[in-house]
């Protein structure tokens, strides 16, 4: 392995113009090779020469600014040691990941990227659950994982075994078509119906076999906060990775007030370098709109006072 130009300019001897300057330049035989950044070192050659340190008249080629050894250069292993691991398995891979993976010269990666099936948890279809299908199909693909096959029924998604977890929108409350739970019990197993989460109250977990399998109310505002919640964590996890969100510390504007128990997605405006809470329980989809991002009240809080530092997460 040999050392590369880091910028572009003339591949030469450092010591051979060490001293040179514009009234004592260093005289050379010939005009020295040309490299482009990225490009190896001639060999004899240990530094790059900027384009205004090299001047030529006729066949006098003079160095008129010394050059020191490495300059210019990226030496042998610069960019990363023999043996370096560049990521472990089971890390995420970033779109840095795989710049730095393709200029090191691999052509492939193999890569696990999670696949969810998204379905329709109720044999009736509303505008509303296939607002929320696309609206996680969406989700899932930010997230890293795909939207594996092109089935909107849970009996159906159960029952076959490609995918790596399964979501579903519909079918978790007590109305006569809302069965997805028992469709669980029935092809798998439930952990629990029924979830502390605000909005979203009536959502289940369970499993068929070890895959996950989270059923979701048939609501845009329930589906959004199960996702943000627990949904792009299960996804994270069967990645091999995690969530990472950048929040921002805002003054709360008024109060936000929480019931002691219930873990509770609020969404908030921020104008001014203000958050201010829009709704609580109950997502309006005119408080979605409007809002610019959401908070969380723990279970073990009753909200947060007027003036508060609370964390704005960004919609996805």
């Amino acid at each position: 392995m040999s050392s590369i130009a880091r910028a572009d300019g003339f591949a030469v001897d450092a010591a051979a113009v060490a001293d040179a300057g514009p009234y004592a330049p260093a005289l050379l035989a010939s005009l020295p090779q040309w490299v482009e950044a990225g490009q190896s070192l001639p060999s004899g050659t240990d530094a790059v020469a900027p384009l205004d340190a090299v001047t030529q008249r006729g066949e006098r080629v003079e160095v008129i600014a010394p050059v020191v050894t490495g300059q210019g250069v990226l030496p042998a292993g610069g960019d990363a040691a023999a043996r370096t691991v560049l990521r472990r398995s089971g890390e995420r891979m970033r779109d840095i990941d795989c710049a730095v993976a393709a200029a090191v010269g691999f052509a492939e990666l193999n890569v696990r990227e999670p696949r969810i099936w998204i379905a329709r948890g109720r044999a009736a279809t509303t505008p509303l659950i296939d607002a929320g299908l696309a609206m996680l199909a969406r989700f899932v693909g930010k997230a890293g994982a795909t939207v594996h096959g092109e089935l909107t029924d849970l009996h159906e998604a159960l029952a076959r075994d490609e995918a790596d977890a399964v979501i579903a929108i519909g079918g978790t409350g007590g109305g006569r078509d809302d069965d997805s739970v028992r469709t669980l019990a029935r092809l798998g197993r439930v952990e629990t119906h029924g979830i502390a989460v605000s909005p979203g109250e009536t959502a289940a977990f369970g499993f068929t076999g070890e895959r996950p399998v989270l059923l979701m109310p048939g609501r845009i505002d329930a589906a959004l906060a199960l996702w943000l919640l627990i949904g792009r964590h299960l996804v994270a996890k069967l990645a091999g990775g995690s969530v990472g969100d950048a929040p921002a510390l805002l003054p709360l504007k008024r109060k936000a007030t929480s019931t002691i128990g219930m873990t509770e997605l609020i969404p908030v405006s921020c104008a001014d370098g203000i958050a201010e809470p829009l709704a609580s329980g109950y997502l309006s989809f005119a408080a979605l709109a409007r809002s610019d991002g959401w908070i969380v009240v723990p279970a073990d809080s009753e909200g947060f006072p007027a003036g508060a530092q609370v964390a704005v997460t960004p919609w996805p």
